[in-house]
């Protein structure tokens, strides 16, 4: 059985904090297509490690922590602020 409330609410939180992202050209980071994937990857990894509760059975990894991830992907993607200036 697929647990959807943890998942519902790292994604909205993910959304959340992914739109507070500062976009900065005169920073020199630069976030490309790879990085992004990059990120997800890693993040994947990390929440395979982590694990669920261990009381949820349906998934080998945690599911909050990935959609948390690509929320704030998403978020960074389609709400991010300008730059201060």
């Amino acid at each position: 059985m697929l647990v959807l409330g943890p998942i519902i609410f790292g994604f909205i939180l993910g959304l959340i904090l992914g739109s507070q992202v500062k976009k900065n050209p005169e920073s020199g980071i630069n976030f490309t297509i790879s990085s992004f994937v990059v990120i997800l990857i890693a993040g994947i990894v990390a929440a395979w490690q982590i694990g669920q509760f261990p009381f949820y059975n349906d998934l080998p990894i945690a599911t909050a922590f990935v959609s948390a991830l690509i929320g704030i992907l998403i978020g960074k993607i389609l709400f991010a602020r300008g730059s201060a200036n």
